[in-house]
C-alpha cells in the first residue's frame, strides 16, 4: 500500500492512526529506525512522533553521509587543504564539519586563506579544474548510493577529457552493510526499518530484501511526504502485529524493484567495494566505494597520500551514539549549549540531514 491508495481526506489519516494505536497497544514497545537523513528531517518537520502512540518509537540511524564521515578523514582533508596548489571542492555541509580539533573545519581554513570552494555537483568541480589548469582540484565525493552515480559520471568525463589536474577523494559509503551491522547489534533493539527512498531509487527496493529474509525484520521503502511516512510506519507495525515480516515498497511512484540499471552500471564501472570506517559504527567490510585501478590517475587518495586515522571526537560530543540510535540528540551534554548549528561541535548538528540539527530546528516537537 502507498499513500495515494489510502488517503483521500484527513479522516483517512485519523482511521490509520486509530488502527495503529490498536495494534501498538497489543504489541507493546516497538522501535523503528529510519536510515535516511531526509526522513529524519521530514519526520521532525511534520510532527509525526507526536501523533504516534506511546508504544511506537522512531529512532534516527546513520542516514547522513556527512555525519558518518569520521573525524580522522576530516583531519586528513584539512592537511591537504594546506597545500596552496590544491583547490578543495566540496558540497556545503562538509565544509563545516570539524575534525578532531574543536572548531577546525574547511570553512575555517578557507577564512585563513586555503582554497576551498563549495560546489553543487561533481561536474561543478570538473569545470573548476578546466578553468584553473595550474591548480589541482580535489573533489570530496561524500555520499551514499544516491550521489555515487554522479561521482562516477564525473570520473568517466575526466578520463574522456584527459584532465591531469582533477582528482576525486571517494568518501562514498553504501547503506546495506551498515544496516546489516545495525541489525546484528547486540545492544540496539530495532524491530523494523524505514528504508531510504532516495537510495532505493538507485539500488532498487529488492536490495533491502535481506532484512525479512535473513533477520526476520519488516522493512518498508518509504517516500518523504507526511502521508508516506505515516503509511510506512503503519505498515511496519501491521507486519509486526501479524507476525509476517516482509519487504514493502511504499514509494512505488519512484522506486522499482530493480532500481536504476544505468546508474548501477556506472557505479560498478568506476568503483569497487572496500572496507570503510563509519563514525559511530566502526570499520564495516564492503561498505565503501574505492576508485578502481583503471581510474587511479584521478584517485585523490593516491595522489595526496590520504591515510586517515581513527581521529578523536571533540570532548563531550556524542554524535557516534546518536548515529547508532543509542542516544537521543537532546541527551547529549553539549546539545543546544556548547553545540548549536551556528557553532557545531559534531557533524550531526552541522548537516541539514543530521538528527541533532533536526532536534534543534524543531524543539517544540517530541524528538
Amino acid at each position: 500500500m502507498n499513500y495515494p491508495e489510502c488517503f483521500s481526506s484527513l479522516e483517512d489519516s485519523g482511521k490509520l492512526l486509530e488502527d495503529l494505536s490498536f495494534m501498538a497497544s497489543r504489541l507493546g514497545p516497538v522501535s523503528l529506525m529510519e536510515i535516511c537523513g531526509t526522513h529524519t528531517m521530514a519526520i521532525a518537520g511534520c510532527g509525526l512522533k507526536q501523533l504516534l502512540p506511546k508504544e511506537v518509537r522512531l529512532i534516527s540511524g546513520p542516514g547522513c553521509p556527512v555525519c558518518v564521515t569520521p573525524s580522522g578523514a576530516i583531519d586528513e582533508i584539512l592537511r591537504i587543504s594546506e597545500d596552496p596548489r590544491v583547490i578543495i571542492a566540496s558540497y556545503g555541509d562538509l565544509l563545516r564539519v570539524p575534525g578532531s580539533r574543536p572548531g577546525d573545519s574547511l570553512l575555517r581554513r578557507k577564512a585563513l586563506g586555503a582554497q576551498v570552494k563549495m560546489v553543487y555537483s561533481p561536474m561543478d568541480a570538473l569545470r573548476l579544474a578546466k578553468e584553473r589548469p595550474k591548480h589541482q582540484v580535489l573533489f570530496l565525493g561524500a555520499g551514499f548510493e544516491t550521489t555515487a552515480p554522479g561521482t562516477a559520471a564525473c570520473l568517466l568525463e575526466a578520463r574522456e577529457l584527459g584532465l591531469s589536474n582533477f582528482f576525486v577523494l571517494s568518501l562514498l559509503k553504501t547503506t546495506m552493510p551498515a544496516i546489516r551491522s545495525l541489525s546484528s547489534s547486540p545492544v540496539l533493539n530495532v524491530h523494523g526499518f524505514l528504508c531510504p527512498g532516495h537510495v532505493a531509487v538507485i539500488t532498487g527496493s529488492q536490495a533491502f530484501a535481506f532484512l525479512p529474509e535473513e533477520f526476520g525484520l519488516p522493512a518498508v521503502v518509504s517516500g518523504f511526504e507526511p502521508a508516506d511516512l505515516l503509511v510506512s510506519v503503519w505498515s511496519l507495525v501491521r507486519m509486526l502485529y501479524e507476525k509476517k515480516p516482509a519487504l514493502k515498497n511504499e514509494y512505488t511512484r519512484l522506486v522499482r524493484p530493480e532500481g536504476n540499471p544505468a546508474a548501477l552500471a556506472a557505479i560498478h564501472q568506476v568503483f569497487r567495494p572496500c572496507e570503510s570506517l563509519w563514525r559511530g559504527l566502526g570499520m564495516i567490510p564492503e561498505s565503501g566505494l574505492a576508485i578502481r585501478e583503471e581510474f587511479s590517475r584521478w584517485d585523490g587518495a593516491k595522489a595526496f597520500g590520504f591515510s586517515p586515522e581513527a581521529g578523536k571526537e571533540p570532548p563531550g560530543c556524542r554524535c557516534g551514539d546518536v548515529i547508532r540510535g543509542l542516544l537521543e540528540p537532546a541527551d547529549c551534554p553539549l546539545f543546544g549549549s556548547a553545540c548549536t548549528p551556528q557553532d557545531p561541535a559534531g557533524p550531526c548538528m552541522v548537516s541539514s540531514e543530521g538528527a541533532c540539527a533536526a532536534a534543534f530546528r524543531y524543539p517544540q516537537l517530541k524528538l
